[in-house]
């Protein structure tokens, strides 16, 4: 049996984004991913909620609806740089929090400051954390080995250039690729690039081939697509989870 995993309606390609912070210009930015159908996932750090300059508690829920929002830490502390107990409440009192604003179950992260070791990301692991993003840019579209230290495609900056245009000219046959781009939306206000954000995610709306998805559904899909179950001779296959996973056996497209 030959086997080829698909994203969900048979697409090659996916693309998410992540922003980190919560600050005042995520909403424009949700208004830009809303109106060309993008999907992304907002980290933000809930102890800086409800002041100047940042998100309020009450507006998250609504603000993000279709977005997945998960966490940056309670403070945005350096996670390597605290003691074992304040490791442990910075992220855990975040999840709590914000799940309490939003009613939802969080279970993304991105690490402050791009800081994590062992210690860092065992901790985030027990804590119940499916994923954390790292500010690691590959600068590629490669699908991680491992969420718990995703390494992204790149910084929006590098994704206006010739990158976008890689990502959308991958031939069909490729393998499957993922663009994951990340950053700050202060940094479009303050860099004054408003206008190229805006004119790249009408580049990349409207594919065909793309699956426009979040950070957590990303990760859930090839988690799901990884515990299928093969008999010995390759002939059987079986998806004990309950998300449908798209592949073409044997040249047929199947839904498992």
């Amino acid at each position: 049996m030959s086997f080829r995993l698909c994203y969900p309606e048979f697409k090659n390609k996916a693309l998410t984004f992540s922003y980190d912070d919560g600050q005042i210009f995520d909403r424009r930015l949700v208004e830009i991913f809303n109106r060309f159908g993008l999907k992304a996932t907002f980290h933000l750090n809930s102890g800086t909620l409800d002041t100047e300059g940042f998100l309020k508690k009450e507006e998250i829920a609504a603000l993000f609806e279709g977005h997945e929002i998960a966490c940056h830490g309670v403070l945005h502390e350096f996670p390597t740089h605290l003691a074992q107990e304040r490791l442990v409440q910075e992220f855990y009192q975040d999840r709590l929090t914000l799940e309490a604003c939003t009613g939802r179950i969080i279970r993304g992260c991105s690490y402050a400051y791009g800081e994590y070791d062992a210690r860092v990301v065992n901790t985030l692991k027990t804590l119940g954390f499916a994923y954390c993003r790292t500010v690691d840019s590959l600068g590629n579209f490669r699908v991680p080995e491992e969420f718990i230290r995703w390494r992204p495609s790149c910084h929006h900056n590098d994704a206006f250039g010739e990158l976008s245009d890689r990502f959308l000219n991958t031939p069909g046959f490729s393998r499957l690729s993922l663009f994951y781009v990340w950053g700050h939306s202060f940094e479009f206000d303050r860099e004054n690039t408003w206008d190229k954000m805006e004119a790249f995610c009408e580049k990349m709306s409207g594919r065909d081939d793309v699956w426009y998805t979040t950070n957590i559904d990303y990760v859930d899909y090839i988690n799901a697509a990884r515990g299928l179950l093969f008999s010995a001779d390759g002939t059987q296959v079986r998806n004990l989870s309950a998300i449908p996973i798209y592949a073409e056996i044997d040249g047929e497209r199947r839904i498992l």
